[in-house]
């Protein structure tokens, strides 16, 4: 397993607590970018831009992410555009909100 897919495997473990669902599946990570063999940037976004657990959230990637012995760096970007949507949920995702 490469570096990029134990940062997603891991960030499965993180759940936004209003549904229950990890940000992984919710389709919440944009994207994971890997540099320098153990520099890790995630671009993510939230549900909503007025989210209360915005901190929570993003501090529970970024301290999952550090948790992988091989990352050196991580950084976590919170972008609003593109907006969230249901669509980016993963299939496991929509069938954990009952889709």
């Amino acid at each position: 397993m490469n570096l990029k897919e134990k940062v997603l495997n891991e960030l499965k473990s993180v759940y936004d607590p209003e549904l229950n669902i990890n940000v992984v599946d919710l389709g919440l990570i944009y994207n994971v970018d890997i540099s320098d063999g153990a520099d890790v940037q995630i671009t993510m976004t939230l549900t909503t831009p007025g989210c209360p657990l915005h901190d929570s959230i993003t501090t529970g990637v970024r301290y999952c992410v550090e948790g992988i012995e091989e990352t050196r760096n991580v950084e976590v970007n919170l972008v609003w555009s593109p907006a969230w949507s249901p669509e980016k949920m993963t299939p496991e995702g929509l069938r954990l909100l009952g889709r």
